[in-house]
């Protein structure tokens, strides 16, 4: 591969195993796509128009002082991205708190990993996606995998499952017969909303069979009892009536992990992405310490992580509740630290602010912000109830986008601000595993495009910030952030560019320059004070939202192989969009039948909240009362109009994996 004429060395890195998806391998094509912003945009007269660097910052800085003067701090909010470099989510988070004061900071990841995050840290005392490096996934016997497709997302990562499928060892946990779940030993496919209620009947049978650790749970957890009061009155067979998945698979998956030398437990969207998001991984978790599985070298659990920078995104401070280091922002201790880095009083940092959905919900009411700046999220494609966050976003005084193309959230920007790329800047990602790799710069941006840092610092500087605050290279803010987060959970400290750069595998922890990295976690303790991991006692619940006569199937949405994420960028890619050019609905053949619909038509989808248009693809392995939508598309084939915003009440995870719909024709797309 090359990048305009730059030679790029491919590498046997573990993680991929020097492969790539289709979305890798074609990303080099955007750098130069010419739907490329290469100035900055003002809207004038209800037009997006060319305008000077200085100009466009002048007016931004201006806004944002008029409106916290009128609206006070709050009155301005900031939305990040899971995609960013550790660097920027750092500084984002910093600028929030610092430049403008202000609590209303969150971002996309909120959308992705937070049920899974909640449901780690209260079982281990803190969440790594993977406390242990992927490739000792590829010596289980057996793997459990719940709510993921990684066939399609992230492909290089299915090497790793390749013992366990020779070996008849893998068990996918998925309302859909997806790629993956071709590759299965056993496929399980619950019904939508119920997986809670499936980890308890394995957890039962897993029990009363006798199969669980009871040396590893008497030695190192605490709670069992409690869990089990619960998981006793959801036998198999009472488990099966509300999932749809037989008593005797449950049995057997019980028996399965329970028997093999080595097996992990892995969780994704699918069962993370609900109003019960947390409770549900809680659930996993419980049957992963029942097993014995966490903190044993060659067995364990672990969150899949959805976006680039998935991990990273989520531990340096630009979360409503977080502060760099992975520490809370609430507590008084590590305002302390992290105000003391930043040379200001710890009192003049906000507390708490909204979550993300809760923010975009906000946005434009009487107490809620009155404008807001977003780096690295297209929220118009991506949230809940889309066609009602784009009204809030209407109701904005200022919009600010920083985006190197006009995405759907950026073309309702009153400001849209050029920014560089992957490959046109230096900055660390934080990968599944916890390890912290070194992205490094190999071509020029083109001329008129600034980084998100420079965008920071020019806004910073024009609203009173010293110059040095708010540094523009990826080095120096890394060498603070390392500062900031030293001591906290996710220590950085001991990470510098020269490690990273002369190869050395650094997984945090890693407290110290002569500290090696923590790969594998909880081998001799997990982090909470008496180092016992603790089972959490949850109850199934069902979807926020159950069916009815009027919307009487369920919708579940995802991902497909050739887009990602909000498809801002891969629809822009010819060779990935020529094969996924529409949104489209897959259905079992009889339910389109139902509809008056055939395999090939335009439907429309309606849920209580809105209407979508996508292609019927019939598909016989689904599963008669579900239909399954990609979320990569604009306008009329948002399947985000569709979701449900419920929250969760830990992550504040939105609902999106369910929602209640019915299936009609449609004249025409959209």
């Amino acid at each position: 591969m090359s990048l305009s004429g730059t030679a790029v060395a491919p590498r046997e890195f573990p993680t991929n195993g020097g492969g790539l998806c289709q979305k890798g391998w074609t990303s080099g094509s955007l750098l130069t796509t010419p739907a490329r912003l290469t100035t900055p945009l003002v809207r004038v007269d209800g037009e997006l128009v060319p305008a000077t660097w200085d100009d466009a910052l002048d007016l931004v800085a201006r806004r944002i002082t008029e409106v916290q003067a009128e609206h006070g701090r709050d009155g301005v909010a900031l939305f990040g991205g899971g995609g960013l470099t550790n660097e920027k989510s750092y500084l984002l988070g910093k600028f929030a708190r610092v430049a403008l004061g202000t609590s209303q900071v969150d971002y996309n990841g909120r959308f992705c990993m937070s049920s899974a995050a909640a449901a780690g840290n209260k079982a281990f005392g803190l969440d790594r996606g993977l406390p242990f490096p992927l490739t000792d996934v590829g010596g289980a016997d057996a793997v459990l995998l719940i709510g993921s497709n990684p066939a399609e997302t992230m492909p290089p990562f299915m090497q790793h499952l390749r013992r366990a499928i020779d070996t008849g060892g893998l068990v996918v946990v998925d309302p859909r017969r997806t790629p993956t779940a071709d590759q299965a030993s056993l496929h399980l496919a619950p019904a939508p909303g119920t997986d809670l209620a499936l980890a308890l009947g394995i957890l039962h049978a897993l029990v009363a069979e006798g199969l669980f650790d009871r040396d590893y749970v008497e030695q190192r957890t605490r709670g069992f009892d409690a869990v089990w009061q619960i998981a006793a009155r959801w036998w198999p067979e009472r488990v099966e009536r509300i999932t749809g998945v037989a008593a005797a698979d449950q049995r057997r998956v019980a028996t399965l992990l329970a028997n093999a030398r080595n097996a992990y437990i892995l969780t994704a969207r699918g069962t993370e992405q609900h109003a019960s998001g947390s409770d549900t991984v809680s659930a996993w978790i419980n049957l992963a310490l029942a097993l014995g599985l966490p903190g044993r070298e060659g067995s364990g659990y672990g969150c899949l992580t959805g976006q680039g920078n998935g991990q990273g995104g989520r531990e340096h401070g630009q979360k409503a509740d977080q502060l760099p280091g992975y520490r809370k922002i609430d507590d008084p201790a590590a305002r302390e630290h992290v105000a003391r880095v930043w040379g200001v009083d710890p009192a003049e940092l906000p507390g708490p602010g909204r979550s993300a959905y809760e923010l975009l919900d906000a946005l434009g009411t009487e107490t809620g912000p009155k404008a807001m700046l977003v780096f690295g999220s297209n929220v118009v494609v991506s949230a809940p109830r889309s066609a009602h966050v784009a009204d809030r976003l209407r109701g904005l005084d200022l919009l600010v986008v920083a985006d190197f193309v006009l995405s759907e959230t950026a073309a309702m920007a009153d400001v849209v601000l050029p920014v560089t790329q992957w490959a046109e800047e230096s900055g660390t990602m934080t990968n599944l595993e916890g390890r912290i790799l070194l992205r490094q710069k190999a071509i020029d941006p083109p001329a008129g495009v600034r980084s998100d840092l420079e965008v920071l610092n020019g806004l910073a500087q024009r609203l009173g910030q010293p110059a040095g605050r708010f540094p523009v290279e990826a080095k120096t803010v890394f060498a603070e952030l390392r500062e900031a987060s030293r001591g906290g959970l996710a220590d950085y400290s001991g990470v510098t560019y020269e490690r990273l750069h002369d190869g050395e595998a650094l997984y945090w922890p890693v407290p110290g320059t002569e500290h090696a990295g923590t790969p594998r976690m909880f081998l001799d303790s997990f982090a909470h004070p008496d180092g016992r991991a603790r089972f959490v006692p949850v109850e199934h619940r069902g979807p926020a939202e159950p069916t009815d006569d009027e919307f009487p199937l369920i919708a579940t949405t995802g991902r497909v192989l050739q887009h990602y994420q909000s498809g801002a960028q891969t629809r822009l890619v010819g060779e990935l969009n020529d094969v996924v050019p529409e949104a489209y609905v897959e259905v079992h053949p009889d339910t389109a039948a139902r509809a008056g619909l055939a395999d090939g038509d335009w439907a429309a989808v309606v849920s209580r909240r809105g209407e979508t248009t996508a292609r019927v693809r019939c598909v016989a392995s689904m599963r008669p009362d579900t239909v399954f939508l990609p979320f990569h598309f604009p306008g009329a084939q948002r399947a985000n109009l569709l979701t449900n915003p419920a929250l969760d009440p830990t992550s504040r995870m939105p609902e999106f994996k369910v929602c209640a719909v019915r299936l009609t024709t449609k004249d025409g797309a959209e």
